[in-house]
């Protein structure tokens, strides 16, 4: 997509969810929480989104403290409000509490010198799932590396 810059992606939600839908949503953040990311400092593997009152937050997510902020810089780890539509936020969380979906944080990226991130409804795997995944990836790469090597 023209004009976004990833900031960090979480690559194990990929592996314990079977992400089905996706979103887009803006951050509540306070200066030196954005400053930190534009500097890339943010890890979002734990991360993940909780409904409070009718209002969606992200959770858990870690984005450094910037280091010239000083003593007016933030928690690192503080809850921060998704910026949503309305019906966007009423649907996720009638699906969520109907269906026993959770929602996780996928990609959070700068559009225009906003902080954004791509919030995913998904269903979490088994054990066994991630086992058949796992198997899959390497077949197909056994035989990509074997056409490889018959050209």
């Amino acid at each position: 997509m023209e004009g976004r810059k990833v900031v960090t992606t979480n690559r194990k939600a990929r592996h314990d969810f079977e992400l089905l839908d996706t979103y887009e949503a803006g951050l509540a953040l306070t200066g030196s929480e954005i400053k930190s990311i534009r500097a890339g400092h943010v890890n979002l593997r734990e991360g993940f989104v909780q409904p409070r009152g009718d209002e969606l937050w992200l959770l858990n997510v870690h984005i450094a403290s910037y280091e010239q902020a000083g003593m007016f810089g933030h928690d690192p780890l503080r809850p921060r409000k998704l910026l949503l539509h309305r019906r966007e936020i009423d649907r996720l969380m009638s699906q969520v509490q109907e269906k026993g979906l959770t929602l996780v944080p996928t990609v959070m990226y700068l559009t225009r010198g906003l902080a954004k991130v791509e919030i995913a409804l998904a269903r979490g795997k088994k054990k066994y799932d991630k086992r058949s995944a796992l198997r899959e990836r390497d077949t197909e790469r056994q035989i990509r590396r074997t056409l490889n090597e018959r050209q």
